[in-house]
């Protein structure tokens, strides 16, 4: 009998000692950090509907996870087999398995930066979205031209001009350039909310036409206090029949017949196009630019001022006038005297 009741002590320490065994050699490798790669980096695709089998295929042949053991003992500790997202994940350093599968539950998908800044043109922004590395520039223009992504707010609209809003945006790598204009409009259409709509048609502008002020108070100002401003003066001249005589809209009307040099010139005024405000009234056919919040808000509600002119102090803001006198005024001091004195050597406080 004693000899029985030794044996069966034996044979428990030994499941209890095998159990511990096991126990650490499950914790050991659940806690080990692993890194079965020699490249600086490494990405791993799980597509979408993947399931966990595949996933850890994926996983244990990149040599982010050691083995199918490592990987099946850590899905089922964690818990996180219904959690996994699909998606491109990039690895760069050892990590635990546990550590890797909360990457992937978390859903820490590898994405890029593309910065689209205020005021761009559809043209300027392909050579953004090339020069990123995201593809041909004119693939991006082709993607533009898809108006009937804001059919619903501009039927008449031939392309993205204006719609696409400026942002900083993070991608997966590969996205294409549909995919990024899709966004960009996306982005555009929570922005002009509801109630900047409402405030367009109650100065009776369709979107189109907000649209399109706002890309002229985008160009011509790049201060936040001054673009309630700027729109007053062109809200104001097209109350009183009054051209616009926007350079802007001369360097736009330019940059698409392929002949703008980089400088203005008196007689690019003269440019027979429906985008030059000097020759034509009215706003021009469409957007010149792509306006960000800022511009869209203040086209929707101008400053309660009387302002008709503006004139450049040659630092970023402008001196506002109510009459061509006064306006002249501005101009003699900051167009042709601050200039005067420039070469002169005498600039200082004006």
């Amino acid at each position: 009998m004693k000899k029985v009741l030794i044996l069966l002590v034996v044979v428990a320490m030994v499941v209890i000692v095998g159990a511990a065994a096991g126990a650490f050699f499950t914790y050991r490798q659940l806690n080990r950090p692993f890194r079965g790669y020699t490249e600086s980096e490494i990405f791993v695709e799980i597509p979408s509907g993947a399931g966990s089998r595949a996933i850890g295929e994926r996983l244990v042949g990149a040599g982010i996870i050691r083995d199918q053991l490592t990987y099946r003992v850590t899905l089922w500790q964690s818990g996180q087999a219904r959690r996994l997202k699909a998606g491109e994940y990039r690895f760069d350093r050892e990590m635990t398995p546990l550590a890797v599968l909360d990457k992937i539950a978390r859903g820490d998908v590898y994405l890029l930066s593309l910065t689209f800044r205020e005021g761009l043109t559809i043209a300027e922004m392909a050579q953004v979205f090339e020069t990123h590395g995201f593809g041909p520039a004119a693939s991006f223009v082709t993607a533009a031209s898809d108006a009937s992504l804001v059919r619903d707010v501009d039927p008449s609209a031939k392309d993205l001009e204006g719609y696409l809003f400026p942002d900083t945006y993070s991608l997966p790598r590969g996205s294409d350039a549909a995919r990024v204009v899709r966004a960009m409009v996306d982005r555009f259409q929570r922005v002009m909310t509801p109630e900047l709509r409402q405030a367009a048609a109650s100065r009776n502008f369709t979107v189109r036409q907000l649209v399109t002020l706002a890309s002229i108070v985008e160009k011509e100002t790049a201060r936040p206090e001054e673009r309630p401003l700027v729109a007053a003066v062109y809200a104001n001249r097209l109350k009183i029949g009054m051209g616009l005589q926007c350079d802007p809209t001369v360097i736009y009307a330019l940059q698409r017949a392929g002949r703008y040099t980089g400088n203005l010139r008196r007689d690019d005024l003269m440019f027979d196009s429906p985008y030059n405000t000097y020759r034509y009234p009215g706003l021009p056919p469409g957007p010149i630019a792509a306006p960000g919040k800022g511009s869209l808000e203040a086209a929707a509600a101008p400053a309660d001022v009387d302002y008709v002119y503006f004139v450049s102090r040659n630092d970023g803001s402008h001196e506002f006038a109510r009459t061509l006198d006064e306006h002249n005024r501005n101009v003699q001091r900051w167009q042709v005297q601050y200039f005067r004195d420039l070469r002169a050597g005498r600039t200082g406080q004006r």
